[in-house]
């Protein structure tokens, strides 16, 4: 069961939230460090708001795309 952990950044409907995971990369050849994000698509029993951090981890599957269920919010 893979638990991931991410900032809700839109509400779509009454049960489905996005939520964008950013992690750093760090370049092979120069070094250098960047972010890159991925969006999920969660169901939402909870009832979070945008802007909150969320963990959340896979699930049955409830529509095409939502393969993922909160699990709980970490803070506000």
């Amino acid at each position: 069961m893979r638990i991931l952990a991410g900032k809700v950044i839109s509400k779509i409907g009454e049960n489905t939230a996005k939520i964008a995971v950013e992690r750093i990369v760090v370049h092979p050849k120069y070094k250098k460090r960047f972010k890159k994000s991925r969006d999920f698509l969660v169901h939402d029993e909870i009832g979070v708001k945008i802007g909150d951090r969320v963990k959340f981890a896979d699930s049955k599957p409830y529509s095409k795309l939502k393969k993922w269920k909160i699990t709980e919010r970490i803070n506000k």
